[in-house]
C-alpha cells in the first residue's frame, strides 16, 4: 500500500448525528463525535480494497479541530488522504466541509490487523 490513496463521504446532518443526540452538548448542531466517526468510515473504507484477505484497520488515533457548527439538514463532506505507510501504521489527512465552509481538519492513524485475531483477544476480556 502506497500513500496517496484519497476517498470522499458525504453525509446529511440528521437529528440523529447532533450534539444533543449524542450527549456531547446541549445543541442542535453536528456532534464531534459524529465528525470524528465520518472521518474514521472514510479513512477505513479507503483502503479496505488494498488489505489482504481476513484482514482490516483499527483506528488508534485522531487528532481533530472542529472549528466550524453545522445545522441539521446540511450536507457534510470528509475528505481522507493517506499520507503515510509505516509497515502496519496508516497516516491519514482529514478534511471536513459543509455546504459553507470547512468545518474540522486533523490527522487520523489507523493499523492494519488480523481481524479474526483482533476479535479473538477483545473477546478475552469476556473470560
Amino acid at each position: 500500500m502506497e500513500p496517496g490513496i484519497k476517498a470522499t463521504k458525504e453525509r446529511v446532518v440528521t437529528d440523529e448525528l447532533t450534539a444533543k443526540a449524542f450527549g456531547s452538548g446541549e445543541l442542535e448542531v453536528f456532534a464531534t463525535p459524529a465528525v470524528i466517526a465520518l472521518a474514521e468510515e472514510t479513512a477505513w473504507n479507503s483502503v479496505a480494497g488494498e488489505l489482504e484477505p481476513g484482514q482490516g484497520t483499527v483506528g488508534t488515533r485522531i487528532e481533530l479541530s472542529h472549528i466550524a457548527a453545522t445545522p441539521v439538514g446540511m450536507k457534510v463532506c470528509c475528505e481522507t488522504e493517506l499520507t503515510a505507510v509505516d509497515r502496519r501504521k496508516l497516516t491519514f489527512s482529514v478534511a471536513v466541509y459543509d455546504e459553507k465552509e470547512k468545518i474540522a481538519e486533523g490527522i487520523h492513524e489507523r493499523f492494519i490487523v488480523d481481524n479474526k485475531a483482533f476479535q479473538e483477544k477483545a473477546d478475552a476480556k469476556n473470560n
